[in-house]
């Protein structure tokens, strides 16, 4: 009897303290309790009800403890998913739609962190910078200056997919964009043949200036990347710069519109109110000026302007012309040499005289026509196109005709109205977010 109890007592100790067999399947191996030795011969009762008790003890903690243990074990072995508010340059491989999010290290790099000697241009909104990315492709990368207000990375988003929707061969497309707490940088692709503005009036020596040909195809590339800008995106995209620095030359010297992406998207169904006037002197449309709306008639103001930088090779605005007692204004100083009839004064001495005389004339017709005071007057910019292409100048031109002679037999000087509105309201600059002439 004292060997069957010694026996017995060894089993429940050895049951006790293995509860668990080690298995990999925890579902079957935890839910069975371990099966208790059978006595040999029958002993004490005591003996048998305290090995049975210690049995049914043990096996109902470990049918506790199996949920348990099966839980901490599939914890370990299920993959981790772990969800933390970081910034969002850390992940250069997250898109909005098409576009690449650049990381702000990827550009601090291929700007040689944003150098002085990298830079292509100072404007309104900021800098940009010529960079290298790791694939070896050249990028301009502008750097926006602006003042961070609550929301503003959702409205810069919104912004940045409508600007990429705009997909037209005269427009500058947007490659990608980077956005911090405290930087916002658009990416495009770089345009090696730079600006119109500085191939007019920056040119080395020894490169050729851009000849009759060229000039016509910039002035019709261009009005057709404006014109899809107001007829064919939804909302319409208003430039509000239009200006012979804001359009960009490619390998082959086509047309190509820049900074579209930084203009403000509108509703179709109304014109735009800002709080500060965005633009350039001498290029900013006087309704624009003077009441802060803008419309798609204030980007054929700025056009019409541009066509005169192409084919005088001035700027829009000009302190120099004072010397001459000339007007600092651009539109008033070439029509004042039409209204002299000296129309191969205005014209680009670097010409050297290889125009065509009555393509030239067609070309200052669109651009007077598109600088009229009243916006109501100007045309659209798909009618700006459909004139450049040869079809209704010439009736266009003879409606205006009529209504500049009425006004001279009123005593009204063609133009002076918009002229008052621009010397009137760049008295004080302060005022107004100008950028400088270029």
């Amino acid at each position: 009897m004292v060997t069957g109890s010694k026996h017995i007592a060894k089993q429940n100790k050895v049951g006790a303290a293995r509860p668990w067999s080690g298995s990999a399947d925890l579902g079957l191996a935890c839910a069975r309790p371990p099966v208790l030795a059978a006595c040999p011969e029958a002993g004490s009762n005591a003996s048998s009800t305290g090995a049975i008790a210690g049995g049914v003890a043990a096996g109902a903690a470990l049918l506790f403890a199996a949920p348990a243990i099966a839980f901490a074990w599939w914890r370990r072995r299920k993959p981790q998913e772990h969800f933390f508010d970081v910034p969002a340059e850390e992940d250069p491989e997250v898109h909005l739609g098409q576009l690449k999010r650049f990381s702000l290290r990827e550009l601090q790099v291929a700007t040689d962190n944003f150098s002085n000697k990298n830079i292509l241009g100072r404007g309104g909104f900021g800098k940009v910078y010529k960079g290298r990315l790791a694939d070896g492709s050249l990028v301009a990368v502008k750097r926006l200056k602006e003042e961070r207000t609550p929301g503003g990375e959702l409205q810069f988003q919104t912004e940045v997919e409508m600007i990429s929707m705009a997909v037209h061969r005269n427009l500058l497309r947007l490659r990608g964009f980077c956005m911090t707490p405290t930087e916002r940088l658009l990416v495009y692709p770089y345009m090696a043949n730079g600006s119109v503005a500085s191939r007019l009036r920056e040119r080395p020596p020894s490169e050729p200036p851009l000849d009759w040909t060229t000039r016509q195809r910039i002035a019709l590339g261009s009005a057709r990347g404006l014109s899809y800008l107001h007829d064919h995106c939804d909302p319409k995209i208003i430039h509000r710069d239009v200006k012979a620095a804001n359009i960009l030359l490619d390998e082959e010297f086509e047309a190509v519109v820049g900074d579209f992406g930084l203009a403000k998207l509108m509703d179709y169904k109304d014109t735009h109110v800002t709080t500060a006037v965005r633009g350039t002197i001498g290029h900013i449309a006087p309704e624009y000026l003077s009441t802060g709306k803008s419309s798609e008639k204030t980007d054929v103001f700025g056009y019409g302007i541009m066509l005169l930088e192409l084919i005088t090779g001035q700027r829009a605005f000009d302190l120099a012309r004072l010397a001459n007692d000339d007007d600092v204004m651009l539109l008033d100083w070439v029509k004042g040499l039409l209204k002299e009839k000296k129309l191969e004064m205005l014209v680009d001495p670097d010409l050297q005289n290889n125009y065509v005389d009555s393509e030239m004339e067609s070309l200052i017709q669109v651009a007077l026509l598109c600088t009229q005071g009243s916006p109501m007057e100007r045309p659209k910019m798909s009618e700006v196109v459909r004139m450049l292409e040869g079809d209704g100048l010439a009736e266009r031109w003879d409606q205006w005709q009529q209504v500049e002679v009425v006004r001279q037999e009123t005593e009204f000087i063609p133009g002076s109205r918009a002229s008052e509105w621009i010397l009137d309201s760049t008295d004080n600059l302060r005022a107004v977010e100008l950028s400088g002439p270029r």
